[in-house]
């Protein structure tokens, strides 16, 4: 893992460049050569590329008046990947795929109108059960915590889940995308995810969760926080 050395040009470095990788780890960057895989994507991950493109296309479909308002209402918002700080914001470009994949996700893709970023509540996951609800789907519960709001339903609750047996390590390229079942109905709220779970002969089993707010209203999207637990089957 050759480290990258900043200098009077350039300070840090993230994303690629040609046949390079610029990648991050504990606040160190590093680079690498560029992979390039032959594997053509799961039929979910083909199902998101189509769904990028999409909404590509919507982006390429608005007018210049509509394009400069993403671009006005882009300002100030933090984006989820480096460089981060103050003075740094997404594009008009993000801000409105941000939208538009965040509406697909709650099921109701459409093409957006521009509309002014507000901040999101405070918000955390707790772990509180799991039952079988059918031969191999578990019901997770989860509370959920909200702080900042009196617009409760306003937010659903996405997660990238992973379920393994215990002590299994998270793996992002396991998880899957999860729209919470329930809606939040007050500043504490449970809310459940249904998931299938091959392994149904595992009495006690591993939950990772990678999870953001959804926000109804504009289809913008929180940034992610990660919880752990060791779940029985009830």
């Amino acid at each position: 893992m050759p480290r990258f050395v900043p200098d009077t040009l350039f300070s840090d470095c993230w994303s690629s460049v040609g046949n390079v990788t610029f990648y991050h780890r504990n606040g160190i960057c590093y680079f690498r050569s560029k992979a390039y895989s032959e594997f053509a994507g799961t039929a979910e991950q083909l199902e998101q590329k189509e769904l990028h493109q999409r909404a590509i296309k919507a982006w390429r479909g608005l007018s210049s008046k509509d394009q400069k308002k993403w671009r006005r209402y882009a300002e100030g918002v933090a984006a989820h990947r480096p460089p981060y700080g103050d003075g740094n914001s997404i594009s008009g470009y993000n801000l409105f795929v941000s939208a538009y994949h965040g509406f697909a996700q709650l099921g109701n893709e459409h093409v957006p109108v521009p509309k002014k970023f507000e901040p999101f509540p405070i918000f955390s996951l707790d772990f509180v059960g799991a039952e079988m609800v059918s031969l191999f789907d578990v019901k997770l519960r989860f509370k959920l915590t909200l702080c900042g709001t009196s617009k409760f339903s306003r937010y659903r609750v996405l997660g990238k889940i992973q379920i393994e047996e215990p002590g299994v390590g998270r793996h992002p390229g396991r998880q899957r995308n999860y729209l919470s079942e329930s809606v939040p109905d007050g500043d504490s709220s449970e809310i459940e995810f249904v998931v299938p779970m091959n392994r149904n002969d595992l009495e006690m089993f591993q939950i990772h969760i990678r999870y953001l707010l959804l926000d109804t209203v504009t289809g913008y999207r929180s940034q992610y926080q990660n919880l752990s637990a060791l779940a029985n089957i009830l």
